[in-house]
């Protein structure tokens, strides 16, 4: 007990005890205070991203990032503080970073593709698009993947790294879609009757728009029909509606007016032979 209160009572441990009392506090205050400045910043910088109506996933990740960086820079201030070795510390971390980084390497190019799509904008939620060779609605971007609905309702979830890599077609980025179709009628045919028709039913259909206006004209002379290009343009929204009641309106219509939709045939000639006069003639 001597010897311990001869070591406590030391003219040389009182002061570099008290040293390092002071040390510790002035750490955790710069550390609360430093934390509190962290949260504020933050908070102002999401204020700052939300007025300028930047999009949500992209708000709470810049969040996040620079709460991170604010914190840690608090964190070696705190140490720095105590006398640590800050410098070595921030070595090993970053060696430590470097080894994570090349291990996750596939993760991070997610991220980083995740977060491309995320400032650029390819597509918005609720957009039909095809990526990576896959349709579908968009219900999701996230950190690291792309969620799509399918139209068969089926939930398909893609690496942002292949999304943002792949060419992305996005069929409802536009109000308005021109719709494509072929139609086909005999060489026999009237071909004015045929224009008129087909002039007809388009314009008659009250989903397809006066502007742009339908364009209708003889694409190809194939083998066994004269094609017919009828373009018109709709909404984005009704697009499959005027394709499916174009299609069964025009085959009814054009037959009524007489003209024949055909399809590809062949003529095959058969031609009997006697093998007993084959034989003689040999």
């Amino acid at each position: 007990m001597e010897s311990l209160r001869e070591f406590f009572t030391n003219a040389e441990l009182m002061p570099m005890l008290g040293d390092w009392a002071v040390k510790i506090l002035l750490a955790i205050i710069i550390y609360l205070v430093g934390k509190w400045i962290a949260r504020r910043v933050t908070a102002f910088v999401t204020r700052l991203m939300n007025s300028r109506e930047a999009d949500p996933t992209l708000v709470k990740f810049l969040s996040n990032v620079v709460y991170a960086i604010l914190l840690t820079a608090v964190i070696l201030a705190a140490l720095d503080t105590l006398g640590l070795p800050v410098t070595s510390l921030v070595a090993v971390v970053g060696a430590a970073g470097l080894a994570i980084g090349l291990a996750l390497k596939d993760s991070l190019g997610n991220f980083a593709s995740g977060v491309m799509l995320v400032t650029f904008k390819p597509f918005s939620q609720g957009d039909f698009v095809e990526v990576a060779g896959i349709s579908g609605k968009v219900e999701e971007v996230r950190i690291f993947s792309t969620v799509l609905t399918t139209p068969d309702n089926k939930q398909i979830t893609i690496p942002n790294g292949l999304v943002y890599a792949d060419a992305i077609t996005n069929y409802t980025a536009n109000d308005l879609r021109r719709i494509d179709l072929v139609f086909g009628v005999g060489y026999e045919d009237d071909l004015r009757k045929a224009r008129e028709v087909l002039t007809r039913i388009c314009a008659a259909h009250p989903l397809v728009l006066d502007e742009p206006g339908t364009n209708i004209f003889v694409l190809t002379l194939g083998e066994s029909s004269v094609d017919f290009a009828v373009r018109p343009w709709a909404k984005t929204a009704d697009y499959w509606t005027v394709w499916g009641d174009l299609l069964e309106t025009a085959k009814a219509e054009l037959e009524a007016a007489g003209c024949s939709i055909p399809f590809p045939q062949r003529d095959v000639h058969v031609h009997a032979s006697n093998p007993l006069a084959d034989m003689m003639k040999g």
